[in-house]
């Protein structure tokens, strides 16, 4: 599998680069050509967690090393509670020790966490150095890794901290994903979902008709690269015309704002992005019948696609941490996207479809999440 997906982002552009065991080559693309991303000799941070790197890391590094690049690498822990300002802190702490350069770059090997706390620290490091994401993950191949959103979460609320840094290259390498975690590819999957309510309803028919999505090895070979190439050119045809969310690209919040609210109240444990996407897609859509802007039978398909994947349609519940109303409620009004004091939804119309309104009425909300829950 070798596509090239270009981000023509004004004054900003990259590619995405969907290669199979690609990683091995990732020196020479980035040294290699008339203009190379980035000359022999330069320093380079690789960002990534232990159980990614054990896998990779000693490939990556190699591969940068062979090119003439200085190497050195940050391992910080694995999981969304520790996407905080004190890991920036770590990230920022070994390019101090490494006396990285405004020429020199950091390498995001691992999912969206990872990817998101490298490109917010390089935004900031020496008020901005050069990033390449290399997502490991299926959510950060199709999302995550493509755009510019960086970021950390704060204690009241999900990635409430952040800034737009576009990397200098995206390297998908398809291999990786036999090694992905079951559940892990099912939260991915979530995010190819989306897609395929607000932009590509091809990629939604293409979905409803494989047998299943639950896992890497019974999806087919051809439609992986399917799903990979329609996913990240969605994505980059939306951020090309709106990179900083002044419009079109709050479509991509699409399941997010119930999605995100449940993942901060429960702590970010007992459901991972991707599962907390797909309960607030099942929230929108109710929304969206409930105010009568698309049909149940859609609703219906966008569940019935939602189960297939073996996502779930509703918060679990957990012992320690109940979901209140009240609480999604409040949490939704300190949600990055409220403008003027009221929430933004992002809310489908048809498959392929969606409008961004802030009409939704708390009675309608309520409504919804009382069936939710």
């Amino acid at each position: 599998m070798k596509t090239l997906i270009p981000v023509d982002i004004p004054q900003k552009p990259y590619n995405i680069r969907i290669a199979t065991d690609g990683l091995a080559y990732l020196g020479a693309w980035l040294t290699g050509g008339e203009t190379p991303l980035l000359p022999a000799g330069r320093k380079v941070l690789l960002v990534s967690n232990p159980v990614v790197f054990k896998r990779y890391g000693e490939s990556v590094l190699a591969s940068l090393s062979q090119v003439g690049l200085q190497v050195s690498h940050c391992i910080l822990p694995a999981g969304e509670r520790y996407k905080t300002l004190r890991s920036i802190e770590k990230i920022h702490q070994a390019a101090y020790e490494q006396r990285l350069e405004r020429s020199s770059i950091m390498v995001a090997l691992g999912g969206g966490v990872i990817g998101d706390m490298t490109g917010f620290a390089a935004s900031t490091w020496l008020r901005g150095i050069g990033v390449v994401q290399v997502p490991t993950s299926l959510l950060a191949m199709v999302d995550a890794s493509i755009g510019g959103k960086t970021g950390v979460n704060h204690p009241q609320g999900k990635n409430l901290i952040g800034a737009f840094h576009q990397p200098r290259l995206v390297l998908i390498d398809p291999t990786v994903l036999k090694t992905l975690p079951a559940r892990e590819f099912r939260a991915g999957m979530a995010e190819v979902i989306k897609y395929g309510v607000i932009w590509d309803a091809e990629l939604f028919s293409r979905l409803e008709q494989a047998k299943r999505l639950d896992q890497y090895r019974y999806v087919a070979p051809e439609l992986l690269a399917e799903i990979l190439e329609r996913s990240c050119r969605a994505k980059a045809e939306v951020v090309a015309q709106d990179e900083q969310e002044a419009g079109l690209r709050a479509i991509l919040n699409y399941g997010h704002t119930v999605g995100h609210a449940v993942e901060s109240l429960m702590h970010y444990k007992g459901v991972n992005h991707g599962e907390a996407v797909a309960i607030g897609m099942v929230a929108a859509g109710a929304i969206a019948v409930h105010l009568n802007l698309w049909s149940q039978a859609d609703a219906d398909r966008q569940m019935a696609l939602i189960e297939k994947a073996g996502l779930p349609i509703r918060p679990p519940q957990l012992p320690n941490t109940p979901l209140n109303i009240d609480d999604i409620l409040s949490l939704l009004r300190s949600d990055k996207k409220v403008k003027d004091g009221r929430v933004r939804f992002v809310l489908p119309e048809s498959i392929g479809s969606t409008c961004i309104t802030d009409k939704v009425t708390d009675d309608a909300v309520r409504s919804v999440l009382s069936d939710l829950l």
